[in-house]
């Protein structure tokens, strides 16, 4: 029965979050009072994903195997959280399990439920990345809830138990009850109870295999050691999960599988083919006896048609469709269609995911969104996510760092390539699960950039294998990860994209995607600016890290060594030609993934200068200028990010501003910080903006590039507890650009994170934001000062 809280519990509610699931669009309802059976396990072929109900912590640690979710690992803190079943009230709730102990090492490490999981905003998406709550289950001897334990009869010879946990509402508190009984005779084993305040029992529940955390937070730098979790520990199968009571609200939308998101890209060929939609439909991990293929439907005078079926990438576990001579005059619905096969030989169970392929925008200027660098300590980003939404723009541009290396916890894998590539695939679900309602319905444009493929730079120096040493995965040349796991980087990142210019491999069989799309009256060069750039061991910097040059009088034009590589000649002859297409497009721009200036003064804190980062694009500086010519007769502008701090530049190369400007966007969720305070470091700088605003105006940057610095949106240090707050404070949030094609125009705002962008609000943009440009301005034709 459902107790009232005192308002002092009410406070601490308050205080843990909102409550999950209330008010709001989606179809949420109170948990069943009886027991529903649950098989999703016992139907399920045997393969990685538990199912569109879970989110599994990490998930490639994770099998259905013999009607159940069988933990791999015996690390600490692997879990599996209901998406669908949160506890909002305090009402009286009830789960069961069947545990199998299959492992144990020196010690056992338990296994059960976990209830009352919630981040600070009490998310149910973030809540899954939360290690804290009440512990509920089997350890060694003993039956544990909370702090108690109390001894299991046979429990170290036990192979299996069935658990059973009750809530029950007691005023301000909540009593809960734990019992184990016998599989085979359903005899009781133990029994536990305990109170706890209310508010302890709101947010997600899981079940957990190894109630530690152990080494769930490891970064890069610990690479497969930091999974290894805590030593001498146990590993379950969990069978048979039930969850039902008016403690819960229920949400079945809150699904995430099997089919996860699609993207989806529209483009005039200027060809026979005319417009081409092509669209990437990504499902999780299946296994071999699933099914395999997705079809495409599209609505055509009020029935739906089926376009063909396309077959799974079995590493990507992405489907693509290319459809030429589209009609993109009119806007068109779409669903992507999944049918699972069960082991028992039941009805297959049918998934569809839906959205529209809009129109090709004619007639109005095109409106695009411009995102990058996803640190998911703001996962899952909803102002952001929210705001693209309230402005539905034509197209959406990320621009890299979809995912970062300690993205979810449990460290990376470097290898093998399918674990890595599985390992790969976990972090980069988040960013569908943050961003799917924007992609639904908008072409999308998604660039892979170095923490995409597990590095903290990436010189790629045209697809070679990084030769590994002490200097780790940041400042040599080539890639560090498989070929194999690179290529599902690629593919789950640009299927969908418009076909390459030239699709011939780099070095290992890398894939690569550099090529144009034509949309709205707007032609966009994709560019991967770091796949053929060379490493910084070619040059010595005199410091200890190859790519950083930390002393302000040392000679940077030493750095600019015969023979090294931005771009590389295939992307050059590609800009050369795209720069003189002028064929159904008026106006143009280039995507990349950063900067062609060295836009920042400060790494790390805020008192860590360096003079120069060979990681920007201003490096090297023969082929940083060869590139900004080759952009020049485009009169494109550059759009790009990865740098943590929003700028709006002008590039120069015979002289200051005489060619393309640049908008480097805001990271969604900023990480590492980086700060651009030249007037500091009594850098001698002239023409400052009529704004007169500081560190502003024209600048010879760290390798003597030449840079017009109009606009930087400087952070301060995070400090904040809530995650939302914290990603304000450090300079977070998106850009937007509105290309007008009849008055020749770009107008280019930078928002900031925790803003409405509706409410009219000047200080909801960066200072020196918003700002309009003319075409001519990108080749020196300067108009604003």
């Amino acid at each position: 029965m459902k107790r009232n809280i005192s308002r002092r519990t009410g406070l601490k509610l308050m205080t843990a979050g909102t409550l999950l699931g209330l008010g709001g669009r989606d179809a949420a309802y109170a948990g069943p009072a009886k027991r529903i059976k649950n098989d999703v396990w016992t139907r399920a072929n045997d393969r990685v994903f538990l199912g569109g109900q879970f989110w599994a912590n990490p998930m490639e640690d994770w099998r259905v195997s013999e009607g159940g979710a069988e933990c791999l690992h015996m690390g600490g803190g692997r879990s599996v959280h209901s998406l669908t079943h949160q506890v909002t009230q305090n009402d009286t709730f009830h789960m069961e399990v069947t545990l199998t102990r299959l492992e144990i090492g020196k010690s056992d490490g338990g296994a059960g439920f976990r209830i009352g999981i919630r981040s600070e905003i009490n998310e149910h998406r973030s809540n899954c990345f939360v290690q804290k709550g009440i512990n509920a289950g089997w350890q060694g001897d003993n039956l544990l809830l909370g702090p108690k334990t109390t001894p299991i009869k046979d429990g170290s010879a036990l192979k299996q138990v069935r658990l059973t946990l009750k809530g029950a509402a007691e005023g301000d508190k909540c009593m809960l009850k734990l019992t184990a009984n016998a599989v085979d005779s359903g005899a009781e084993l133990g029994t536990l109870t305990h109170t706890f305040d209310a508010y302890e029992i709101l947010g997600n529940v899981s079940i957990a295999n190894n109630f530690a955390a152990g080494a769930v937070a490891g970064a890069k730098k610990n690479q497969n050691k930091a999974r290894a979790g805590a030593a001498g520990t146990g590993r379950y199968r969990f069978q048979n999960w039930e969850l039902y009571g008016a403690a819960f609200t229920v949400k079945p939308e809150n699904c995430f599988g099997p089919l996860l998101w699609a993207m989806y890209s529209l483009s005039d060929s200027r060809t026979d083919e005319g417009f081409v939609m092509k669209l990437s439909a990504l499902t999780a991990p299946l296994g071999a006896k699933d099914n395999q293929v997705v079809e495409l439907q599209v609505q055509q005078g009020g029935a739906w048609k089926s376009l063909g079926e396309a077959k799974l990438d079995p590493d990507a576990w992405v489907a693509t469709f290319r459809i030429p001579k589209w009609n993109a005059k009119q806007a068109t619905p779409y669903k992507v269609v999944y049918r699972e096969q069960h082991r028992d030989g039941s009805d297959e169970s049918m998934y569809e995911w839906t959205g529209t392929i809009k129109a090709n925008p004619g007639g109005r200027p095109l409106r695009m969104a411009a995102l990058t660098c996803q640190n998911d300590y703001g996962f899952p980003y909803a102002p952001v996510a929210e705001n693209l939404l309230k402005l539905d723009p034509d197209l959406v541009f990320f621009s890299g760092d979809q995912i970062y290396e300690n993205h979810g916890g449990f460290g990376i894998i470097r290898e093998p390539a399918e674990p890595a590539i599985l390992n790969y695939l976990r972090k980069f679900y988040q960013h569908g699960w943050a961003f799917r309602e924007i992609m639904r319905n908008t072409p999308t444009l998604c660039l892979p950039d170095d923490h995409d493929v597990f590095q903290g730079n990436l010189w790629g120096e045209g697809g070679k294998k990084m030769e590994v040493g002490d200097t780790g995965a940041s400042s040599k040349g080539g890639y560090i990860e498989p070929a194999r796991m690179v290529n599902a980087v690629h593919k789950t990142n640009v299927a969908h994209h418009p076909d390459a210019y030239d699709p011939k491999p780099a070095l290992q069989d890398i894939s690569v995607y550099y090529g144009d799309m034509v949309y709205g009256g707007v032609s966009f060069a994709i560019i991967a600016d770091r796949q053929w750039k060379s490493g910084p061991e070619h040059v010595e910097t005199g410091s200890g890290r190859a790519d950083h040059v930390p002393d302000a009088n040392f000679d940077t034009s030493k750095l600019d060594k015969p023979g090294l590589v931005l771009l590389g000649e295939r992307q050059e002859e590609f800009l050369k030609k795209w720069a003189q297409d002028w064929r159904g497009h008026t106006l143009k721009a280039v995507l990349s993934q950063t900067v062609f200036a060295n836009v920042a003064t400060h790494h790390g804190g805020p008192d860590g200068y360096l003079k120069a980062d060979l990681d920007s694009g201003s490096w090297p500086q023969t082929p940083r200028n060869r590139a900004v010519e080759i952009m020049r007769p485009s009169m494109a502008l550059h759009i790009n990010g990865d740098q943590h701090i929003t700028t709006l530049t002008q590039y120069g190369v015979h002289k200051q501003r005489d060619s393309n400007w640049s908008f480097c966007t805001p990271a969604i969720s900023a990480g590492y910080p980086r700060w651009w305070r030249p007037d500091e470091m009594k850098m001698p700088h002239e023409n400052r903006p009529k704004h007169g605003q500081a560190n502003t105006g024209e600048y010879l940057d760290g390798f003597g590039n030449k840079a017009y610095v109009y606009a930087v949106g400087n952070p301060e240090v995070g400090q904040a507890a809530n995650r939302y707050d914290k990603a304000h404070e450090k300079g977070s949030g998106f850009g937007f650009i509105t290309f007008d094609t009849v008055k020749k125009t770009y107008f280019i705002e930078s928002f900031r994170f925790l803003v409405d962008v509706k409410d009219g609000k000047l200080t909801n943009q960066f200072p020196g934001w918003p700002v309009t440009l003319q075409q001519q301005e990108n080749r020196g034709e300067n108009v604003m000062g």
